[in-house]
């Protein structure tokens, strides 16, 4: 995958000198026992670091502006386990700028009904620490996650791994740089968006290229590195030669070698981890990027088409926070209408994200009928089953709004032998009629990003540290 930096979380333990010194100490024990089973629970997908107790308000601000400012420091996790009087927590969470979890939570799962006593009360009043903490939190519009339940339990673990890779797509999101090769398809509205709120918003940097950008770095690409290239292909996909020449063919997929190594250049050369391209602008290209663009969606790249630099933006934020795995790009193309068989055929002229692949790809050389260019190479296959959840953000000139579907993907039954590009089923939910009904009259656009490892609530929680406005469909 393109590169992403290690991260970790800190864990903060809130408590106060009120108890004593001994108690302070069983505090600790607590904590780092409970840190050492987190992180070695093989759940959680970063480590957490434990941090000096939160028993003064000078602590809590020092901690909070480390955070701030240590770059692999994705978010803070707090656990009340005594009584922490939140006034002391003002400041350091008002300068909080990085994602916060609030772990309601107890060391003891069950109460000790035969030896409670006092001494257990006060050592242990999670429950009265959680609400002074979470009102603080809710009277300075945190936005805060809340988990809920014993630290023990795997749904519980699950919960907040599911929340650290939210947080660290997050931090991530500051980093996304997209480069636009060529404008916005023409015509077409809901490409378009404001390239500087959406860099206050959300972090994102979208630069634009005229594509002789890009085709100076596709034309110095050597023989040597092309030929080397191809036979990789060999390695990993099926060759579907069809009715072409073999020596046509191949010499038509080894232009989408050249263009794929040229791509990866210029990215890395800028550190862009997301990129756009236009059929309508290719001036001095030979084909529009199909295998060459499917590859590096396959290492991580965002990437959208029609110069659709939101969509693509989002692709790379949901990789980021499924680790890469059965998620990527898609539009919206032909409704299957057969009563009770309702769905969405998803698709695009050839760009379409291996990840979520469940044959192998074999790669076809075919026309296109858009773009006036040679015949393009691309990777055709089936798209997985599962449930999953997609996305698509639009501008509404005052604001950003993003729309959320819950969907339920299947496998294809029957070939279509004359589709020459891959191709993903799902099913809308509630249902066809008012899942659909409900995402055109909230404006939702053709470009998507889909995934099979996220959940509507990750997402949500994406939205709601970033104030951004939603419509979930579910």
């Amino acid at each position: 995958m393109s590169a992403m930096d290690k991260k970790e979380f800190w864990f903060v333990v809130g408590s106060q000198h009120l108890y004593g010194e001994e108690a302070l100490q069983e505090v600790r024990a607590h904590a780092e026992e409970m840190v050492r089973e987190l992180n070695s629970s093989g759940t959680l997908p970063y480590p957490v670091v434990l941090q000096e107790l939160a028993v003064k308000p000078e602590v809590i601000t020092k901690i909070m502006k480390e955070v701030n400012y240590r770059d692999e420091v994705a978010g803070v996790i707090t656990w009340m386990h005594t009584f922490s009087p939140a006034k002391m927590w003002i400041r350091g969470t008002k300068l909080l700028q990085k994602p916060l979890l609030h772990l309601a939570t107890q060391y003891n799962e069950s109460i000790p009904w035969e030896t409670i006593d006092m001494d257990f009360m006060n050592l242990n009043q999670a429950a009265h620490g959680d609400r002074e903490y979470g009102f603080i939190n809710a009277r300075l519009k945190k936005n805060n996650k809340v988990v809920v339940g014993y630290w023990k339990r795997p749904e519980i673990q699950k919960q907040i791994a599911e929340w650290m890779d939210v947080a660290a797509a997050y931090n991530d999101s500051f980093k996304i740089k997209v480069a636009r090769f060529g404008d916005n398809m023409r015509n077409v509205a809901v490409t378009e968006g404001d390239k500087v709120e959406a860099q206050i918003q959300f972090g994102w940097t979208v630069d634009y290229y005229g594509i002789g950008d890009l085709v100076q770095y596709v034309n110095a690409v050597k023989e040597e590195e092309v030929e080397a290239l191809f036979t990789e292909y060999k390695e990993l996909y099926d060759f579907d030669y069809g009715e072409y020449d073999h020596d046509k063919w191949e010499a038509h997929v080894k232009v989408q070698a050249r263009q794929e190594i040229g791509l990866r250049r210029f990215l890395e050369a800028g550190s862009y981890n997301a990129f756009s391209t236009n059929f309508e602008d290719l001036y001095g290209m030979q084909q529009l990027p199909g295998l060459a663009v499917q590859r590096l969606m396959a290492e991580g790249y965002g990437f959208a088409g029609e110069g659709d630099w939101k969509t693509a933006a989002i692709d790379r934020l949901m990789k980021v926070m499924a680790h890469n795995k059965n998620t990527g790009f898609m539009e919206d193309y032909t409704y299957e209408l057969a009563a009770g068989y309702e769905a969405i055929l998803q698709s695009h002229m050839m760009e379409v994200d291996p990840t979520l692949a469940v044959n192998k790809p074999k790669i076809v050389v075919s026309p296109l009928s858009m773009g006036d260019r040679e015949d393009p190479a691309r990777l055709v296959f089936d798209g997985k089953a599962g449930s999953g959840v997609v996305v698509s953000m639009a501008d509404y000139g005052t604001h950003y709004k993003l729309l959320i579907n819950e969907v339920e993907l299947f496998e294809p039954t029957e070939a279509a032998p004359n589709l020459p590009v891959a191709r993903i089923l799902w099913e809308v939910k509630p249902n066809f009629q008012d899942g659909v009904k409900a995402w055109i009259e909230a404006g939702g656009g053709h470009h998507t990003v889909v995934s099979l490892n996220l959940t509507t609530d990750q997402i949500v929680t994406w939205a709601k540290m970033v104030d951004l406005d939603y419509v979930l469909i579910k």
